[in-house]
């Protein structure tokens, strides 16, 4: 599923609390997985048609990227490796360093958001996924991980803890 804007899902687990037993009963409130992102300034070609007579010039399957994309990219994909180990500090760590290397990124801010959620860090995981959403708004997952974390919030408040 890419409901992302062509961004690849992950093999991370979800959420915990109520989105856990939201992701057991296949709801929609789950949180996703962690997101594997198509590295950015990786765009593919055109579609058919493209180099025939007549039809658009051909163009490369892959633009060049730069180091610090290159890097971002390989700091989120290193928390991923430490989110499924269960090494959250390490995790938000290179998160953040990915966010810090190219700031305009936002699947780094989702999974970083996720790890805080899955930590009780609602406030946190609230910035994080309202970012993604400014730079990315059809990034539907981030509108339903940032929906999950407010019923949480609440629930957790009611509850008194």
């Amino acid at each position: 599923r890419q409901r992302d804007g062509g961004r690849g899902g992950g093999a991370a687990g979800g959420g915990a609390g109520g989105a856990a037993g939201a992701a057991a009963r296949g709801g929609r409130g789950a949180l996703e997985p962690l997101h594997r992102p198509q590295p950015p300034g990786v765009t593919p070609g055109p579609g058919s048609g493209a180099g025939a007579p007549g039809g658009p010039p051909l163009t490369p399957l892959f633009r060049p990227r730069s180091a610090r994309s290159d890097l971002a990219t390989a700091l989120n994909e290193r928390g991923q490796a430490r989110y499924l180990r269960v090494e959250f500090a390490a995790a938000v760590q290179d998160f953040t360093a990915a966010i810090e290397c190219q700031p305009g990124f936002e699947v780094p801010y989702y999974n970083r958001g996720l790890v805080r959620y899955r930590l009780g860090d609602f406030d946190e995981a609230m910035k994080d996924f309202r970012k993604v959403l400014e730079l990315n708004p059809q990034f539907e997952d981030a509108a339903l991980s940032l929906k999950q974390a407010i019923l949480d919030k609440e629930e957790k408040q009611k509850r008194g803890y």
